[in-house]
């Protein structure tokens, strides 16, 4: 029979194309008529990046995206808190992309199309409700559109029409007083080249780095951060709205350092977006019958930690995996959710409790002012110590990502 996915974002068309590889039938549905390249800037760590080339999607990656080569912490004041290298720069097989998300789709879309063929992506679909036979699922969408098959995947985003199902009481995503604006801003050569800064602390914080790099031009990929007291009034029902300037640039017009200067970059910007930074508790259980949950729509977390599409991608692969190992079965559903629900679990506390950053704010407790030295504030093995657990929790530890065997086999 087939298995059909039920969203045609990041982690529902690597899911599709990992099933095609292994030679399963597979059909996306798509509740948008047209997929647009929307959004802006994501980083793809490496064991995602991994994933993505064995689908052998290497050149057009390589092409449209630029290799972060380092990661490097200020504070408020510039000071550099800690710098590393990533990707291959770190020792890594694959390197670490940073790319604009629609370009990714539109990468991971354009493999689609061409491997599943006409019947195989369609668009204008948003699934409605199903039906689960025993041996087979009966899916019905908004248009009055029907689709039978073996298996129903739900990656269908934060808002996943199939998590409601799972989960009826659940309510609105959490929002934790944090609101993103995120913006792409073409500048003169970003100076330092392939590296992602950021810079501040909890309550406060800029993110920028390039997405594409010409001679003498890059595009910069930024997001600017400010954390409230749970009691501060923000329309949370607002998605993606447009953002305005006075109500972010203000904090940041002191912002100008070395490396540089965080209101140019933001002016730079011809629109920015607002949004909340939100996620919702982990479930206890993913898969219901012969339907299971992947991505945004199984585990939606903070942005923190460059995490949120890399863990998608890895969904795809290791449900792939377990479909090829199981057949298309209840099994092979509670297979895949063995292996992800519970890492992907601890990522959403991880990411709640700050664990990629926490040295940050660490750093703006203990010398709000600034320092001469870091050593004075917080040791560099403390910092390296965060650091690495966070790539373990997270999968992308070095020497064991460089030495496990493929996923998809």
């Amino acid at each position: 029979m087939t298995v059909l996915v039920a969203g045609a974002g990041i982690g529902g068309l690597v899911a599709a194309l990992s099933l095609h590889q292994t030679g399963v039938g597979v059909r996306v549905f798509e509740q948008a008529r047209r997929i647009e390249p929307l959004g802006v800037g994501i980083n793809v760590l490496p064991h995602a990046v991994r994933e993505l080339f064995e689908l052998g999607l290497a050149e057009p990656l390589l092409k449209e995206s630029v290799q972060t080569a380092a990661l490097t912490f200020l504070n408020r004041h510039g000071q550099m808190i800690w710098s590393e290298p990533r990707g291959r720069a770190a020792g890594y097989h694959w390197p670490q992309l940073s790319i604009h998300r629609g370009r990714l789709q539109a990468i991971l879309l354009a493999a689609a199309r061409e491997r599943l063929g006409a019947d195989g992506m369609v668009t204008g679909h948003a699934l409605e409700d199903w039906n689960d036979n025993g041996d087979g699922v009966t899916a019905r969408f908004t248009n009055g559109a029907v689709a039978k098959g073996s298996l129903l995947i739900g990656a269908d985003g934060i808002h996943s029409a199939m998590r409601r199902r799972f989960a009826p009481g659940e309510g609105p995503p959490r929002w934790n007083g944090a609101i993103l604006w995120r913006g792409l801003s073409a500048m003169p050569a970003f100076a330092p080249g392939p590296t992602m800064f950021m810079c501040g602390h909890e309550w406060q914080k800029f993110v920028c780095y390039p997405i594409l790099l010409e001679e003498g031009r890059a595009l910069v990929n930024w997001i600017a951060e400010l954390k409230f007291d749970a009691g501060h009034e923000w329309r949370r029902e607002d998605w993606n709205r447009a953002g305005q300037l006075d109500s972010f640039l203000p904090k940041f017009m002191s912002w100008d350092f070395s490396q540089f200067n965080v209101p140019e970059i933001i002016r730079a910007a011809p629109q920015c977006f607002e949004f909340p930074m939100v996620d919702r508790d982990p479930l206890a259980q993913w898969t219901h019958g012969r339907a299971t949950l992947l991505g945004d729509a199984a585990h939606p977390m903070y942005p923190i930690g460059s995490n949120g599409a890399s863990q998608a991608v890895l969904d795809g692969r290791h449900l792939a995996r377990a479909i090829n190992d199981l057949g298309e079965t209840h099994d092979a559903l509670l297979a895949y959710e063995a292996e992800r629900r519970p890492p992907t679990a601890k990522i959403v506390a991880a990411n709640r409790a700050n664990m990629a950053e926490t040295f940050m704010q660490l750093v703006e407790d203990r010398a709000p002012q600034g320092f001469a030295n870091i050593e004075d504030v917080m040791s560099t093995d403390e910092i390296a110590g965060m650091m690495a657990g966070y790539k373990h929790l997270a999968g992308f530890d070095k020497d064991t990502l460089n030495a496990r065997a493929p996923i998809v086999r």
